[in-house]
């Protein structure tokens, strides 16, 4: 496998059913505090949008998303992006995929207009905290103990970057 192939483009209604098998095979404990999805479920359900989400295709074959919205519908917070999920099919893990979603997704939100890209990864994700911090991301805050999952409890890092 190459990125050579890589294609990361917009997503829209017909990647629906897709994207929920995608978020469903990923779905773990170590990255998700929601109860695992169906593969049926909906992913574009009123809260999200093809929009929100970019896709990265191998080979013409859905490998990963990633998700990026403004955090807040304030004016004032107009300025910021976060992003509020990311997939590599375990197949596609690797070779970079994650890394270009991250820097897709932050162009993209340059490009809108945004100056800032903030995210929240649980604090036992060591491996999503390695590819954030190779994209330039930071810890900015730690919530101690947010989550309990699986009876132990678990921080919620808060990360963010500069897009300027």
């Amino acid at each position: 496998m190459s990125l050579a192939d890589l294609i990361i483009r917009q997503a829209v209604l017909e990647d629906e059913e897709r994207l929920a098998a995608l978020r469903s095979m990923v779905w773990s404990r170590l990255s998700d505090v929601t109860p695992w999805p169906a593969a049926d479920a909906a992913v574009f359900d009123g809260r999200q949008a093809p929009e929100q989400f970019l896709i990265a295709e191998l080979g013409g074959r859905l490998a990963g998303f990633v998700r990026q919205v403004p955090p807040t519908p304030l004016a004032s917070n107009r300025h910021v992006r976060q992003i509020q999920g990311l997939a590599v099919k375990p197949s596609a893990r690797g070779y970079g995929l994650g890394q270009a979603l991250v820097e897709a997704a932050c162009a993209a939100a340059r490009a809108e207009g945004a100056r800032r890209m903030t995210l929240r990864v649980l604090g036992h994700n060591h491996p999503a905290r390695r590819l954030y911090e190779r994209c330039g991301f930071a810890v900015e805050g730690i919530c101690p103990e947010e989550f309990l999952i699986d009876g132990r409890y678990v921080d919620d890092v808060l990360m963010g970057r500069r897009l300027h």
